[in-house]
């Protein structure tokens, strides 16, 4: 679609742009660099969130690239005629809260699990949500400033882990057009300082209790921590020469969170993960990486042993999907 299409949809309306709950830096990324473009379109907006940002790499990225974002509580004044844009996550699925506004417009790269008719549609599976954004600058020649340009930058790096997963054309020809503009600076600075001490205790519950079965890592998280530190702790369980697949699976206030990876190309994560929770709860993702959640008021639906079911439902699953593709 054209993104001029959608200045049109916004105009004369008031205009949230919502993330994903526990917004991480495409995620950030992508509303910032929207925002910028749709106010140099003469569309103000608010950027948007449920949940928490509870990793010290998002909040030093609002600090970096002086960006606001106000949480799910403090959205007192949006009402039922104001206009929602998701950004990097899409109506329906589980990680995104459904607010009281009208979510007229998506732009995602996540694969598409709930089929929602919007005014203005873009899908794409490209590597990062962040290169879409930047696609719409170059496209229709809009001015970008050195901050954006930089988040929009670092947003790609991350959820490509440096266009080692998941990476397309589209995503390299974004950075090579965000290098003209981007203040290289404020992306070095992002790299700098941002693990938590209390981050190490995550990895340590992790290595402590890891199983592997046949290349597939399982490593279990029995306390409440950061989204975002579940998935990074399933990439580091994947750089394991003896794993193709990872499952992190942490025990959180409302319920078990999932993180999977796979390297393997007759596995899809995100299908596999969708498959495995059908029955607890709901997943999905991309080919090499995934989520999900089953909420606290499904977990007796595992039994007494939580660990063997959610280990033998995975295994299960696998073995199903690579007799698939060998048939």
């Amino acid at each position: 679609m054209n993104p001029l299409d959608l200045i049109e949809i916004l105009r004369n309306h008031t205009v949230y742009i919502q993330t994903h709950n526990f917004p991480d830096p495409d995620a950030i990324a992508s509303a910032f660099g929207l925002q910028q473009f749709l106010a140099y379109h003469g569309i103000p907006a608010t950027l948007c969130y449920d949940g928490k940002i509870d990793r010290l790499s998002a909040k030093k990225m609002l600090e970096t690239f002086e960006i606001t974002m106000i949480s799910k509580g403090d959205l007192d004044k949006m009402t039922e005629r104001d206009l929602i844009v998701l950004v990097d996550s899409q109506k329906k699925n589980s990680n995104v809260t459904d607010l009281i506004g009208d979510e007229v417009a998506c732009i995602d790269h996540h694969p598409i699990f709930f089929s929602y008719e919007y005014l203005y549609q873009d899908i794409r599976p490209v590597g990062s949500c962040s290169s879409i954004i930047a696609s719409y600058f170059q496209s229709t020649h809009t001015p970008l400033q050195q901050k954006c340009a930089a988040a929009l930058a670092y947003g790609i790096k991350m959820d490509t882990a440096d266009f080692t997963r998941g990476t397309t054309a589209l995503d390299t020809e974004m950075l090579s057009f965000l290098f003209t503009f981007a203040d290289w600076q404020l992306v070095a600075d992002m790299y700098n300082n941002t693990m938590e001490f209390d981050d190490l205790r995550a990895y340590g519950a992790a290595i402590q209790n890891i199983q592997i079965f046949d290349r597939t890592g399982f490593a279990y998280i029995p306390f409440n921590c950061a989204q975002a530190l579940i998935a990074i702790i399933s990439d580091f369980i994947l750089s394991l020469d003896v794993v193709d697949i990872a499952v992190i699976y942490a025990m959180q206030t409302d319920g078990i969170r999932f993180s999977v990876r796979s390297e393997q190309n007759r596995i899809h994560a995100g299908n596999l993960i969708n498959k495995v929770l059908h029955s607890y709860g709901s997943g999905g993702g991309h080919p090499s990486m995934a989520g999900g959640m089953i909420p606290s008021a499904n977990l007796h639906l595992l039994g007494e042993d939580i660990h063997n079911t959610i280990q033998h439902t995975f295994l299960n699953i696998i073995a199903e999907m690579e007799q698939s593709q060998a048939g």
